[in-house]
């Protein structure tokens, strides 16, 4: 017992200890037999059809929540939910990036003990030292410590949780304690916890999030509820693996619904009462989680205001890869690495990454949603540039242009068109294709009243009107994606595209074997998971229905990998 708690058994993932000088580390990173064994899983993981080359995999398990995501002494650290294959627990897995695009495996941060699993949580950089504060299941809220150039060597603060999840009666306390997230102002530390309250006696509920503050990162103070004036999540949400920053002059908050997925409130930072006053919100995922969607993400700082963003991305197939290759590495002893089926547990993937994300505030106050720049590096060998004039309802299938794993980059000139198409991932006869579809203005009317000064002969008056703004609609289509018995196809992943009249629809597309995402004029970002089944399906077309249509920016690369 600790504290009054149960204890649980340490990882059983041996535990590597590093000098805290950068040169020494990198020296001992390219001996340490763990990184070598994730090196081999790699490799013999490479050949998967559905795994992704230029988004971030789990080297040798599945992943889930993302966690901690920061930037320490020059260098991008991304941290997630890893099940290692000698204690498939949760730990937390560890890679560092100087782009947050090329990704270098390093060892398991830490893992269980005296906790059963280390759930979410987030990180904050200081002068000397990073902080992890996350959810220690079975205790409560947990902290640990790393101060070495590559955050290898983590300590855990105490013998139990900093912010116990209940009290020796029991559930007895007045809010929830998982998945929190760490900021400091001035001498106190700010922890937020994610939770949820009640709502009708039906058992339905709603998102909250409970504020607590500390000297010394040891004795935690509740104050109260967090969030005013959210008139925007509805019954049924949480607000999992929240992330509270700054983002231009204003703040949001990155949480995670496990009914309707990721979304973010925006708003002001009342910083003398410790009260988010939400004003705006939005959504990264535009229907369910399971099968294909967006899961939880990660958020940090980023430059010039900006805020960085990953998330996980469920998977909608088994993906299971078997052999016994890596045995040498587990050693003979390990229970339960290898099951009698032959199905190594260290093979087993399923959820991935996303691309990283940055966000920022537009002039008015709209969140812009764009793949961070130096994704464009990852262009390889351009297979098409220029533009063209679409026929109506005739197909365009191009030449030489397919492939799993590409960036297209394309305009769309205003038309009138009924709907207009890109399919990716196509096989020839179109038995299997991934449709992405646009449709001009045909989402939500918007009246906004507004004022018009009128002068004529001297006389000037006010004319009140409305002014009116229509939402295009922008899809991704999996319903003919694969023709697998176990793929699973979702509803259309929609969103909002708001355009002015005259303004062209900019869309970029990355297809990487099993995922595609499209990012729309800063505005929306779409991403499913999908599996074609057929070997042949890798082509690319363009459809425009009803009407002709111009293209007047078509761009297609192959992207390098990653690894």
């Amino acid at each position: 017992m600790t504290n009054g708690y149960e204890r649980f058994p340490a990882t059983k993932v041996p535990r590597e200890e590093f000098s805290s000088d950068i040169d020494e580390q990198f020296r001992q990173l390219r001996d340490s037999p763990m990184l070598k064994r994730m090196k081999v899983a790699r490799a013999i993981k490479a050949g998967d059809r559905y795994r992704p080359e230029y988004h971030f995999v789990n080297p040798e398990n599945t992943l889930n929540d993302p966690n901690g995501l920061c930037f320490w002494e020059g260098r991008w650290h991304l941290f997630f939910q890893a099940r290692p294959p000698e204690d498939e627990r949760v730990h937390w897995g560890h890679a560092v990036s100087d782009d947050l695009v090329h990704w270098q495996d390093l060892p398991y941060a830490f893992g269980p003990g005296p906790e059963s699993d280390c759930y979410s949580g987030t990180t904050l950089v200081e002068d000397d030292r990073v902080i992890a504060m996350y959810h220690g299941c079975g205790l409560g809220n947990m902290v640990a410590t790393a101060r070495d150039p590559m955050l290898l060597n983590w300590e855990k603060l105490g013998e139990g949780p900093v912010i116990p999840f209940h009290t020796d009666r029991g559930l007895d306390r007045p809010y929830g304690v998982f998945d929190p997230c760490i900021w400091k102002e001035g001498e106190f530390y700010y922890a937020l916890s994610a939770g949820i309250r009640d709502f009708q006696d039906d058992g339905r509920h709603l998102a909250e999030n409970f504020l607590f503050r500390s000297r010394d990162l040891a004795e935690w103070e509740y104050l109260h509820t967090f969030i005013e004036g959210d008139r925007f999540t509805i019954p049924g949400d949480d607000g999992a693996c929240p992330y509270f920053l700054p983002i231009g002059d204003k703040h949001i908050l990155v949480f995670f619904s496990h009914m309707s997925g990721g979304q973010y409130l925006l708003g002001y930072y009342d910083s003398d009462r410790q009260k988010f006053l939400a004003e705006d919100h939005g959504v990264f995922n535009f229907g369910a989680t399971f099968p294909g969607g967006v899961h939880a993400p990660t958020a940090a700082p980023g430059p010039e205001g900006k805020v960085i963003v990953l998330f996980n991305m469920n998977p909608a197939k088994p993906t299971i890869k078997c052999d016994r290759y890596l045995q040498d590495f587990l050693g003979p002893d390990t229970e339960g690495a290898l099951r009698d089926d032959s199905e190594s547990a260290l093979h087993h993937w399923d959820q991935i990454m996303t691309l990283p994300r940055a966000l920022s505030l537009s002039p008015d106050d709209g969140l812009i949603i764009e793949p961070v720049q130096d994704i464009d590096g990852l262009r390889g060998e351009h297979l098409s540039s220029g533009g063209f004039a679409l026929t109506a309802n005739e197909e365009l299938v191009l030449p030489r242009v397919d492939g799993d794993r590409l960036e297209i980059a394309l305009r769309l000139e205003p038309d009138r068109a009924s709907s207009f198409e890109l399919n990716v991932l196509r096989s020839p006869d179109g038995e299997e294709t991934t449709r992405i579809v646009f449709f001009r203005k045909r989402g939500f009317i918007y009246r906004t009243p507004f004022k018009d000064d009128v002068r004529s002969l001297r006389i000037i008056s006010t004319v009140i009107s409305d002014k009116i703004s229509h939402d295009s609609i922008l899809c991704i289509d999996t319903s003919r994606s694969s023709t697998l018995p176990d793929a699973l196809a979702r509803p259309p992943e929609q969103g909002p595209v708001r355009l002015a009249e005259d303004e062209a629809l900019d869309m970029r597309v990355f297809v990487d074997r099993s995922v595609v995402e499209v990012f729309a004029n800063g505005s929306l970002a779409l991403s499913v998971r999908v599996y074609p089944g057929r070997d042949d399906s890798g082509g690319v077309s363009l459809l425009s229905r009803g009407r002709d249509a111009q293209v007047s920016r078509f761009d297609v690369w192959r992207m390098k990998r990653i690894y």
